[in-house]
């Protein structure tokens, strides 16, 4: 962008010589980069959502992500480009002609060469030189709208733009839904998923650290925190979608007693199968230039090995299954023509399509009105008692999460601090951020005169390493001896854990300033002797 493709390319042109040759080879040259880069940039902006991550864990390869998820989404913008670029190099290269750097051979000619012979004779032959400037002029206008016509077919393509689906998957044998992979002997059981010590790490950060979690099987476990806790992390880790340069070290992850840790068909065949992973923004999760009935087909042929048929069959079921309205209709739709809450039932029957042991329910009700969220709740608890499958639902609604589920996981700083029944999370609770998240959610018998209970301070910065307890610096029982040294999660009860050095000690009321009762109390600025100037001014 530093300098003027005109210039580069009469640079050019001189590099590579006088001629047609030299003009070609000029123009392509000078043009190459703002086209590279702007490749460069769409493709990048694509390669990091969702279903991009989703088909590398799949195991699909880099061509086919190529050509299926990453050129379908950036066509458009490429096309376009493209055309008005192809205007610009036929005018580019007729103005080349025109200074005598293009087309010079008597026995050859362009409209450059035409519009430089006709000049001389304008007064007396206008169309001489006239005639080729209209005709570049057309062109160009022609280029523009046929690429806009174009852009218009690759905006939303079809299953014929690229090829169908099947013809670029590695074919496997055919099984059926039922068939999914049985879980290694010897696993604890009635244990779904089990976590020891997870850490995720970043350069310059560690989100989470020393996460350890056990889901059993029908058991509903809700993962509460503020935001930068690392409760999507940790579930991302579980499922093994953390991108480099993203790393994950655990002492087990292991999901129906297989270690996921490591990548190999047989992995990516039970996590795709076996655990169904709800995420909060179903919008970015879905590619939005296939058919939602195609992308829920694709976890069938590739993980069971479907026929084309049998896979869109099953993904009208599963549609019809989380009460999605005229499946079949719907299946032949784009994600955009669906509303927020049918994207994200849609996103729960994609995990449907096989049978999952576990559901992992990223902030399934994030930007979804009350009626919506509650219809969505409901989806998840029936689908987890017809399937008879475990779930992790990560919510920053404490209420939500003590309603739904069965156990509940507070985190803080990336580790977890308390663990806790849900029945035991408005009066049992013992840590005292607990306590504070729990305060911090007003009800019928809130005092609407106070002020709303509020946690002080800031959540702890991933990139700070701390020696103590991570919550030290905002809690009102923290001493000497949090700010030093980190309290390990010890159990407090027969289904109660928490890591906490003052586990329930009575916690110290927290001052609450008066509402001002006058516009200048309410400005302390105003009230201050050695303010001068107007109040505005002074703000």
């Amino acid at each position: 962008m530093a300098f003027p493709a005109l210039l580069l390319v009469l640079f050019f042109a001189v590099v590579f010589g006088v001629g047609a040759t030299g003009a070609v080879l000029a123009v392509g040259v000078a043009g190459a980069p703002m086209f590279g880069r702007l490749c460069q940039t769409l493709v990048a902006g694509v390669a990091g959502r969702d279903f991009v991550l989703a088909a590398r864990i799949a195991g699909v390869g880099r061509f086919r992500i190529l050509l299926r998820h990453v050129l379908p989404n950036i066509a458009e913008p490429l096309v376009v480009n493209a055309t008005i670029g192809a205007g610009g190099a036929l005018l580019t290269f007729a103005g080349l002609s025109f200074l005598g750097l293009g087309v010079q051979d008597r026995s050859s000619y362009d409209w450059g060469r035409l519009m430089q012979d006709g000049l001389g004779r304008i007064y007396v032959d206008p169309l001489a030189a006239l005639g080729p400037g209209i005709a570049v002029v057309l062109a160009g206008l022609a280029f523009n709208l046929s690429g806009e016509a174009v852009a218009r077919r690759f905006g939303v393509p079809s299953d014929l733009v690229l090829g169908p689906a099947h013809r670029l998957a590695r074919r496997r044998p055919a099984t059926a839904p039922a068939g999914v992979e049985q879980p290694a002997p010897g696993r604890e059981p009635g244990v779904v998923l089990d976590l020891r010590d997870l850490h995720v790490g970043f350069p310059g950060s560690q989100p989470v650290r020393g996460v350890s979690l056990r889901v059993r099987e029908r058991e509903a476990v809700g993962i509460v925190g503020e935001s930068g806790s690392g409760k999507s992390l940790t579930a991302l880790a579980v499922a093994g979608l953390v991108e480099p340069p993203g790393t994950v070290e655990a002492e087990r992850v292991e999901l129906l007693g297989t270690d996921v840790r490591g990548r190999s068909a047989a992995t990516d065949r039970l996590l795709g199968t076996s655990l169904a992973l709800v995420f909060q923004d179903p919008m970015t999760s879905f590619n939005p230039v296939h058919r939602m009935g195609s992308q829920l087909a694709e976890v069938s042929r590739r993980h069971h090995g479907l026929g084309r048929r049998a896979a869109a069959a099953r993904a009208v079921d599963r549609l019809r299954a989380v009460r999605i309205g005229d499946p079949e209709r719907r299946a032949r739709q784009y994600p955009f023509e669906f509303s927020g809450g049918m994207r994200q039932r849609a996103m729960i029957g994609m995990g449907l399509m096989g049978s999952p042991a576990l559901i992992v329910a990223d902030e399934p009700t994030t930007a979804l009105d009350v009626t919506v969220q509650q219809q969505v709740l409901s989806l998840l608890q029936e689908v987890r008692e017809r399937e008879g499958a475990a779930l992790v639902l990560i919510s920053h609604d404490v209420t939500v999460v003590a309603e739904v589920c069965e156990r509940v996981v507070v985190m803080y700083g990336g580790r977890v601090v308390e663990e806790l029944p849900a029945t035991e999370l408005h009066d049992g609770a013992r840590h005292p951020y607990t306590r504070a998240l729990v305060a911090a959610v007003p009800d019928m018998e809130t005092d609407v005169e106070q002020p709303l209970a509020t946690i002080p301070g800031r959540p702890v910065d991933p990139r700070t390493v701390t020696t103590g307890c991570a919550y030290a610096a905002r809690c009102p029982l923290a001493d000497g001896r949090c700010r030093t040294e980190e309290p390990a999660l010890d159990h407090a009860g027969s289904d109660h854990r928490v890591a906490c050095w003052h586990a329930g000690e009575a916690l110290l009321p927290v001052p609450q300033v008066p509402a001002p009762a006058t516009a200048a109390a309410a400005d302390p600025v105003a009230t201050d002797p050695v303010a001068t100037g107007p109040a505005e001014v002074r703000r």
